[in-house]
This record gives structure tokens, sequence and C-alpha cells, in this order.
């Protein structure tokens, strides 16, 4: 039977949409939406993870568990592991991170990741990811791409376009034979998608973990590869860690991280309102 419990952390301070968690969609705060997608994923608890009491109070009035954490935390897997610490869950205890700003994630799919972590237990993490179709979607660095072993567990991330499809993304039609990656692609891919056989994967950021190995993670030295990709999931795969990957065929909708995004996010929830 699988049994699983989310945090989502929630931090108030945001570079682009300052009190992110709290901005409106559909008349409730964002970060509202998102614990109610996780209550239908079958979660047995969910806990708003904050440093800022505004948040904490609007979870409370909205029915949901939340905690203060501390404010200095370098990332949301610190986080966790401090409400993990808090709770005091045993090692064994499935954790999801459903990041605070994805009030359009799916509830299958946060199950799915648990599952998948329960049922590979030589797993210290269990991530998600999508097939990539389209060549700007390949090559953008704000789309983060995976690539697999044999056994469906992550090689690497990057914001780089992984696997590099040498031939199908250079110009080998110039007479100099240059071999630089700013040359037009050739094929289906010059048309906006990726050739035929190309088969690339684009990061969902969802994490589950066992409480355990949050522990250990806290304890783990920041990796170069992390610094340089600033993707915090490169330092479990350099010290050594596996992290496997749950495929799955939908595109889940974007997050938050733009007044685009906010306007995009807000149109759907009141196309569902109007569809109730």
């Amino acid at each position: 039977m699988l049994t699983f419990k989310v945090v989502i952390p929630a931090r108030f301070a945001s570079t682009r949409l300052p009190g992110k968690p709290l901005l409106d969609i559909g008349g409730k705060p964002m970060v509202v939406r998102v614990a109610e997608q996780a209550a239908q994923s079958g979660a047995q608890q969910i806990f708003i993870a904050t440093d800022h009491e505004q948040i904490l109070a609007a979870a409370v009035q909205h029915g949901f568990q939340a905690c203060m954490t501390r404010a200095d935390h370098a990332s949301g897997t610190d986080r966790i592991a401090e409400v993990a610490a808090q709770q005091g869950w045993g090692d064994d205890t499935i954790v999801l991170n459903v990041q605070g700003d994805e009030p359009l994630i799916p509830p299958a799919l946060i199950r799915a990741v648990a599952q998948h972590l329960q049922d590979h237990p030589e797993c210290a993490i269990a991530t998600a990811c999508h097939p990539i179709h389209d060549e700007a979607s390949m090559r953008s660095p704000n789309i983060v791409k995976t690539v697999l072993d044999k056994q469906g567990n992550a090689l690497y991330f990057s914001r780089a376009p992984i696997p590099y499809p040498r031939d199908a993304f250079m110009d080998l039609s110039s007479s100099a034979g240059r071999d630089d990656c700013s040359s037009s692609p050739r094929g289906e891919a010059g048309r906006g998608e990726l050739p035929k056989g190309i088969c690339a994967l684009r990061h969902i950021g969802i994490y589950a973990y066992r409480t355990g190995f949050l522990k250990t993670c806290s304890q783990l030295a920041p990796a170069p590869i992390e610094q340089a990709e600033e993707l915090e999931q490169l330092r479990a795969l350099y010290h050594g860690y596996k992290i496997g990957v749950n495929i799955t065929r939908d595109t889940p909708p974007c997050g938050v991280d733009s007044e685009a995004d906010l306007r995009q996010a807000r149109r759907i929830f009141d196309s569902l309102k109007r569809e109730e």
C-alpha cells in the first residue's frame, strides 16, 4: 500500500513575483491551489512549509497544515528536511516536494512519483520527465533536460540540449564544413520539430525522498556541476546517489514564474469555474 506525505515549500521572497505564494488564483492564494491538487493525490498528510506569517495564516485559513521554517534555507529540499525533523518522521517515510508555484500540477503525477520511489528501493530520489518534441525547448536554457540509463535512472540533468543530436543540429551543407552549434539545423528541426529518432526529455521539478536520505542530503557538500548548472539535484548524482525518473507522456501545465504565467493560470482556473 502506497503511503506518502507532501510538503510544499513556500518562500515569500521572489525576484520576479514578490509574495508569489499569496497571489490570487481563482479566488484563492496560489499555494492553497497547490495544496488542493496535492490533496487529490492520496497523500496522507500535506504541509505548507514557509518562512512568512501571512503564508502560514493563509494555509490555516483554508484548512491546511502549515509550519514555520527557517528563512535561510538554500533550497526547498533543506526546508523539507526541517519539516521532516520537526514532525519526527521515520527514515522510510516517503516525502514529496511539490513546488509552491505549481497550482495546476496533476494529482496523478504526484502519486506516480511517490509510487516510483516506493517501487525502486535502490533509488534515493524519484522525479519525473516528459518527452520534448520541439527544437526551441531542446535548446532553451530555461528548460532542464535529462538523460536516463537503461534502468530508467537519471544519468545527468542539464540546461543544455542533451543528448545533443549532432548531425541534426549542424548545417553540413556549408562548403567550409563548419562544426558549430550556431549553424542552421536541417530537416524537420528546421521547421521547429525535433528530427525523428531523437529522444529528448524535459525534467519536471517534483521530487520524492525518503526521510533518511533527507537527513543525509543536508550534509552533502555542494557539487561543482550543481553550482555550474544551478540545479540542486546534481548534488545527489555527484555523490553517487540514484535518481529514478518516472516518464509521463502528458505535458503538465507550466508553473508560475512570470506575470504571463500568472495570467495563463488565472485564465485556466476561470475556465474551469465556468465549466462547473
